[in-house]
């Protein structure tokens, strides 16, 4: 009972963080000087939002919010802040001139915490980029303190004191380059027009003010802001310490303007109320959802989609915005895709005063590439905040012009956008909103799938046990051990609803445990057909299944316990029937001219990693050494972490069987660690090949370094590839692995810790399939351009069935058809052992047991000739007309 009253509490403080509100973006940007000056006033400030404006980020979103017609710091904290998104100075020198009004929100209080309330100037983060300024930058402080001391950059003898309590004052700042280069900074405040204190300082490094601008309401101490601006990759000097919640140090802002010479207007810098869009398109059907600011009660917030024919925009549906996820989703059934389509996502506002506001966002939606010869997808994972907002790796992936993303999971990590991990509310949004901002122009034009893991439910590691929850009264590890989920359903579904409500329907949409919903599906795109598992929620927790391994956090810490021998336990569930259920019927279902499978997961069907012998939980991978090229550790022992699809190892074996049946490829991610694998059953190399790809960051660079080398070790290839068990005794074949290298580049955080994306190129004219495994470092426009060691690599879609033939039937010649499927059924199971649309006209196909078997060929959506009762007859050959 004590568990399901918190949940609510959590459930409503979460729905009231994100409902709350109305926004429109207005249009203030509509005078014809080259640099307008901003005015906050000119913002539409008729209804109470946690979504200021489109002009602004808040730091963090949840703790501010514009009520009463003014900006409110309504939750006091360490650094909380507001970015202007579309004012920023200029390199070169010119005045800047700002104000605001200010004043308590608690002003009966006889004393304030220590804190300030004021401007940031200068405001830059690392990567030369506002969004990442704006999210993480380091800003040049001047204010007033809460005991009514003016500042400029450092508390010191040059101030004046300004009476208490702060109410309804007005701050004015004006910085002017001296003749030596140096910036002079004047401040003052004022009460009701009158002057009631200054202060000016000298000699300011004009690099302190070349950024952007904020305003500040900070508990806490200032600390003392260094005469040069520091090197941010050198320790972040502290100015973001102490950032957790707590006091009484909140203030309302009101009628910010900003202005100057050394101010240039950015427009385009705007973020929101239509955050981002994805979309996909499958079997001729469009689903597509617009990812909504928190701007308004839901049921009365729609948004429109519309796309462009004759030169006119055509609505073509209406969607209602979700009060917990803030997404409007649409599903429009024979689409045309035969040509390319312009769209655009139209919220309309109608403010109290009747005034109609309309918001867009644009893109397009692609032909189906089903005429090209090569499908190229991009994959990603691990997408932590510590290279935001991922320029490099953006840039990067354009140059590859995929035709797919597929984001395998931890789009969010908990403490994405720094201030911590917040459960009440649960600021979930907030870190889906990097993700977007991000990856938005990528997203508007490119089909993607994005399926969440573990962090993006707030877990370190999840076993979601079909859908429980985990018990009462347990936490952490605890909780995550027993199995199932820690956080409400009702936010279960909020992640899932952000991440694949625009994917295409479920296989089966029934809700496991709690109704929480379920995204398996398939999806048919390019000539290639995507089948799309979960991976983490049906599957078992082993703490309960094996008390003798005393499982924690996913690790044995019995050192006597062998998980090969052992792990294995009746009743330990991988994907749950319903998923096996799916991948069998989809490997076996070539309908809708789909030449290739490819299955997407959140994480490979192995445990490639290793660590030190003494080692008994991955707690030790952030704190190994990184390696310089060359070196190799004496003693690193395949692992056995039971967060990995390599256990339970008949789930594991059975989700191979399935998906070798149609030739299948896997794209996965997960594990941090770049690898490309060929899965072993009975035999090494009898199941399909597999490409993990490495995060997007690292924050925890495993490795793959066995002590003894593979067996069947290819000449003058690292001696961690070739044939080997992992921990759980699982035959894998290692062709390539990403390990992390020591690079010497800054920041070491994204270049040391083998970070990237994979590509991964299907042929549809030859069915070969060509790995790419890309360092985040590397510029892949460049002609000497280097993959990690040992990519690229390319198979053919036939090696992902190398499984070795007891026998073959008689050889197919088929008339009238070119490029038929083929099914092959064991008549004493009636069982298909696997289905491939063959390549020509003549197939000879192979068989693992003596017996009877059916071939049906043809055409699935058309045509098909059954043929029953053949055996093992290598040397004969049967003709089938179409």
């Amino acid at each position: 009972m004590i568990q399901k009253q918190i949940r609510i509490v959590i459930c409503l403080s979460l729905l009231f963080a994100i409902t709350m509100a109305g926004c429109s973006q207005t249009e203030i940007f509509k005078t014809s000087t080259p640099n307008p000056p901003f005015n906050s006033g000119q913002i539409s400030t008729e209804i109470d939002r946690y979504f200021l404006a489109p002009q602004f980020w808040s730091n963090p979103l949840q703790d501010w919010k514009l009520a009463d017609g003014k900006i409110q710091c309504n939750v006091s904290g360490g650094d909380r802040n507001v970015y202007l998104l579309t004012h920023e100075t200029t390199a070169n020198a010119g005045s800047i001139i700002t104000s605001v009004q200010l004043g308590q929100l608690e002003p009966d209080l006889a004393k304030l915490d220590q804190g300030w309330v004021g401007f940031k100037v200068g405001v830059r983060g690392e990567f030369n980029d506002y969004r990442d300024s704006a999210v993480r930058g380091i800003g040049y402080p001047i204010g007033i303190t809460t005991d009514g001391k003016l500042f400029i950059g450092n508390l010191d003898n040059n101030t004046e004191q300004v009476p208490t309590p702060l109410n309804n004052i007005e701050l004015k700042l004006i910085a002017k380059p001296q003749t030596d280069g140096n910036y002079k900074i004047e401040m003052a405040a004022y009460k009701e027009g009158k002057i009631i204190a200054g202060i000016k300082r000298e000699n300011i490094d004009p690099d302190w003010l070349n950024g952007g601008l904020a305003l500040a309401c900070s508990r806490g101490k200032i600390l003392d802001t260094p005469a040069k601006r520091p090197n941010i990759d050198d320790g972040n000097w502290g100015m973001r310490a102490g950032t957790g919640r707590g006091g009484n140090v909140r203030f309302w802002f009101g009628n910010w303007t900003v202005k100057g010479s050394k101010i240039i207007a950015k427009p385009d810098q705007t973020f929101g109320p239509i955050m981002f869009a994805q979309h996909t398109l499958s079997n001729n059907i469009l689903k597509l959802t617009a990812q909504m600011a928190p701007i308004g009660p839901a049921e009365s917030q729609f948004v429109q989609l519309q796309i462009l024919k004759d030169k006119q925009w055509h609505a073509l549906e209406k969607s209602q915005i979700h009060p917990l996820s803030r997404t409007a989703t649409f599903r429009i059934p024979q689409w045309n895709d035969t040509k390319d389509t312009p769209y655009r996502l139209c919220y309309e506002y109608t403010q109290t005063s009747g005034k109609v506001t309309n918001e867009y966002f644009t893109g397009t939606i692609r032909k189906d590439p089903r005429n090209k010869k090569e499908l190229v997808v991009a994959s990603f994972t691990g997408n932590n905040d510590l290279g935001f907002p991922n320029n490099d790796f953006v840039k990067s992936v354009e140059f590859h012009n995929p035709d797919l993303l597929f984001f395998s999971g931890d789009q969010i990590y908990e403490g994405v956008g720094g201030y911590g991990v917040q459960y009440d509310p649960v600021d979930y949004l907030r870190k889906w909103y990097l993700y977007g901002w991000a990856y938005k122009h990528l997203l508007a034009n490119i089909p993607a799938i994005a399926i969440p893991d573990d962090h993006d439910v707030y877990h370190g590691n999840i076993w979601g046990a079909g859908g429980k929850a985990t018990p009462a009264g347990k936490g952490g590890a605890a909780a995550q051990d027993a199995g199932g989920y820690k956080m409400p359903p009702e936010l279960v579904n909020a992640v899932q609803r952000t991440q694949t409500s625009h994917m295409p329907d479920p296989y089966d949409p029934t809700p496991v445990l709690q109704d929480i919903d379920v995204y398996y599906c398939n999806m048919n795109y390019g000539g290639v057909s995507f089948g799309v598992i979960e991976d983490r929620k049906f599957k078992s927790a082993p703490k309960p299944l094996l008390p003798d391994a005393e499982i924690y956090n996913g690790w044995p810490q019995n050192k006597d316990f062998n998980a090969k021998a052992s792990a294995d336990v009746p009743g330990a569930k991988l994907l749950g029937e319903r998923q096996l259920t799916f991948l069998n019927d989809w490997a076996t279902d070539w309908s809708g001219d789909v030449y290739m499978k490819v299955l997407l997961s959140q994480t490979i069907f192995a445990n490639v990693a290793t660590l030190p012998a003494n080692e008994m939980s991955d707690a030790a991978v952030p704190r190994l050494r990184i390696l310089n090229e060359g070196e190799y550790p004496e003693d690193d022992m395949p692992v056995s972490d039971f967060d990995s699809n390599g256990w339970p190892q008949t789930g594991r074996n059975n989700a191979l069987k399935a998906i070798r049946k149609g030739f299948t490829f896997h794209i996965a991610g997960d594990q941090h660690l770049g690898s490309t694998i060929q899965y072993g059953i009975d035999e090494y190399n009898d199941a399909g090949f597999a490409l993990c790809v490495p995060s997007v960051s690292n924050v925890w660079p495993r490795r793959w370094y066995p002590c003894i080398p593979g067996a069947n070790h290819k000449e003058g290839q690292p001696k961690y590839t070739g044939d080997f068990e992992d921990g759980f005794g699982n035959k894998i074949t290692v062709h390539a692995v990403s390990n992390p290298l020591f690079t010497g580049l800054k920041p070491e955080r994204l270049y040391d810790r083998a970070t990237g994306y994979g590509i991964t190129r299907f042929n549809l004219d030859t069915r070969d399939i060509t790995i790419e495994c890309w360092p985040r470092l590397t510029d892949p426009s460049k002609k000497d351009a280097k993959q990690y060691t040992g990519w690229p690599i390319t198979i053919n879609q036939m090696d992902n069935y190398s499984r070795k033939a007891l026998g073959f039937l008689p050889t197919l010649k088929i008339k009238g058809a070119t490029d038929p499927v083929i099914k092959v059924i064991d008549e004493a199971t009636g069982q298909p052992i696997y289905a491939i649309r063959i390549k020509g006209n003549t197939f000879q196909p192979k068989v693992f047991t003596e017996g009877s078997y059916t071939i049906e060929v043809g055409k699935p959506d058309k045509t098909t000739t059954t043929i029953t009762g053949v055996t093992i007859d290598p040397d004969s050959t049967i003709e089938v007309k179409l």
